[in-house]
């Protein structure tokens, strides 16, 4: 983000202590987040909203776009939205119409083996099938992946066998980085 110096940047859900607030060090930030903010916190502009909410034909707002272990939990209610199945879905056909096209998203969640919900905790996502989601509408453009053990791949190759078995993570990370088409 510091390099591409986007025009806006928009996060939705990410950790206000860690990288929400890194990014306010250094520009300003718009935060979207379905639980509340008391803190006034210089450089950051929020606005308590349930992405799973916002309607694939609202305009695009930003051309830059983070959303870091978050979409995991939509509709899972942990943190007071409402429970819904679908809730990650929705939540990433939001996240899609937020972003303009060409934009950029990094996008971070839970991977591995198998693709499961953890009960009143999380998802956790198989790489194959979260290739396949956000393919649809983008472009891989850089797929980081820390392993069960916490080692660091930086430059994955999305396509390779070894994603296709999820790197043989059971409780993983992919840290994407995708650009939309438009």
């Amino acid at each position: 983000i510091f390099r591409r110096n986007p025009r806006r940047h928009v996060d939705v859900g990410s950790a206000m202590y860690g990288f929400v607030s890194h990014v306010a060090s250094f520009r300003a930030i718009d935060v979207i987040d379905i639980r509340p903010l008391e803190a006034k916190i210089p450089n950051i502009h929020f606005v308590k909203r349930d992405a799973m909410t916002v309607s694939k034909d609202e305009a695009p707002i930003t051309d830059s776009l983070s959303c870091l272990h978050a979409l995991e939990h939509f509709g899972l209610g942990r943190y007071g939205d409402p429970v819904d199945y679908d809730g990650w879905r929705k939540g990433l056909t939001g996240l899609t119409a937020l972003l303009e096209p060409g934009g950029i998203f990094y996008l971070g969640v839970p991977t591995g083996e198998p693709q499961r919900v953890e009960f009143n905790a999380h998802r956790v996502f198989s790489l194959p099938y979260l290739r396949r989601v956000l393919e649809a509408d983008y472009d891989v453009v850089r797929l980081a992946f820390v392993h069960d053990a916490g080692d660091l791949t930086p430059d994955a190759d999305p396509h390779s066998a070894e994603a296709d078995r999820s790197f043989d993570a059971r409780y993983g990370c992919s840290i994407w980085v995708l650009r939309k088409r438009g």
